[in-house]
């Protein structure tokens, strides 16, 4: 691939692409002259599938026209909403359809996993973390284990990443895992670290916590739509991610939630019960006993949303249409023309997101000196990205709507930025 340092050679690029039309498949903010904006903070927000309206549009017309009748009207039927999108996202993470579920939202989803899964002992009580932690995530962690009367000073291990380093090391975290291996009950990583970008190795480090006896979970918010992903295959135990980043369901979309086959089809896998974790073929039957329906299923609480269902749907329609494959390789030629551009054209910029491949997903963080302004110009040149305390800008090329030429507009705009 050629190296995009001018804007013919971007240009040239998204001509040669052959996923170039996926674009069009969005709608993107606009500028003041009503062109797109190089909107490339889709680990933050994704973009709007011109398909999500329709989705929304359908649904509330059954309401309109069915009223509560909507529930049971055939192939549309809402009681079904959300087992109809199970294929397409067993798909997206590796998974079997009756592991994944629709629900909730992520700290919700990470609440109802840890009270289900998070079973301290009298030797087993702690509950081990990575670190930069995205805040929600260490709160929930905090709040479980103060539930359970523990002390997170005690019952919390914090792995970061070494004095004078950035990134968190494998070996790290394997050590530690070894380390607490009699006292640990729990590990939540992060598929993809929220300020750094770092990819950790889930396999492995599944293999690490599952072998020294505790439970392996993972927060997959910026990992889902991403990376690609083998949950049932790597062995974890439950995963938790939201969906209106990479998968582009909406500002503050429903989660979704994965259980290993192993839990999930275990009637008698503890869990928070609710009526739409019940057995379907008697839900409405009103038993004053809770039966759990089949796999990840019946794990769920609440009547599920329907307008909140539809633009999941009408998103994982495209995932499923291109692949992870092909959206992977994209990905993998749009950050590094980032990173090239980046290297070359900001000199006063570090890149904090590893180099390697396989070590990152589409995004990129970079350190500058004064980044919060840096950003506020950038915005108004119409490049729309994210800043994260105290010094860094994310930037993400999506590979589902971006293209070369957001790219190279970006990083023009960073390097006019320069003081």
């Amino acid at each position: 691939m050629a190296d995009p340092l001018d804007r013919a050679a971007a240009a040239a690029l998204d001509r040669e692409d052959p996923l170039r039309e996926l674009r069009e498949a969005f709608r993107l903010p606009t500028g003041a002259d009503g062109r797109p904006k190089a909107y490339l903070a889709g680990m933050s927000l994704g973009a709007q599938p011109l398909a999500a309206r329709e989705a929304v549009a359908t649904r509330l017309d059954q309401w309109g026209e069915l009223g509560v009748d909507g529930w049971f009207d055939g192939e549309r039927a809402w009681v079904d909403a959300e087992r109809a999108v199970a294929g397409a996202t067993a798909r997206l993470v590796g998974a079997r359809p009756d592991e994944v579920t629709t629900a909730n939202t992520l700290s919700v989803n990470l609440h109802l996993l840890l009270a289900a899964f998070y079973r301290p002992t009298a030797a087993r009580t702690a509950i081990l973390i990575d670190a930069p932690t995205f805040p929600s995530d260490r709160y929930v962690v905090e709040s479980q284990l103060r539930h359970h009367g523990l002390d997170p000073e005690r019952d919390l291990i914090v792995v970061r990443p070494r004095t004078g380093e950035d990134r968190l090391r494998h070996e790290d975290l394997e050590g530690a895992i070894h380390e607490h291996r009699d006292r640990l009950a729990l590990a939540l990583l992060a598929g993809v670290n929220y300020a750094t970008g770092q990819v950790l190795d889930v396999a492995r480090l599944t293999g690490a916590i599952r072998e020294a006896g505790a439970i392996a979970a993972w927060d997959l918010a910026h990992a889902a739509g991403n990376i690609p992903l083998t949950l049932h295959d790597d062995d974890v135990d439950i995963a938790a991610w939201c969906t209106y980043k990479y998968l582009n369901s909406g500002p503050g979309a429903l989660g979704q939630l994965f259980i290993h086959a192993r839990h999930a089809s275990d009637a008698r896998t503890p869990r928070l019960a609710g009526w739409w974790g019940n057995e379907p073929t008697t839900r409405f039957a009103m038993a004053e006993t809770f039966e759990p329906g089949p796999g990840a299923d019946g794990f769920r609480v609440s009547t599920p949303p329907i307008l909140s269902l539809a633009p999941i749907a009408a998103s994982l329609r495209l995932f499923d249409e291109v692949g992870v494959p092909a959206l992977r390789a994209r990905s993998v030629r749009l950050t590094a023309a980032l990173e090239t551009l980046v290297d070359a054209r900001v000199p006063d910029a570090t890149i904090i997101t590893p180099r390697e491949r396989d070590a990152r997903g589409a995004q990129l963080s970079i350190r500058l000196p004064d980044a919060r302004r840096r950003l506020e110009a950038l915005e108004a040149m119409d490049v729309v990205g994210d800043f994260r305390e105290p010094d860094l800008i994310r930037l993400a090329p999506v590979p589902i709507y971006n293209t070369f030429d957001d790219v190279w507009r970006a990083v023009d705009a960073l390097a006019a930025t320069a003081p």
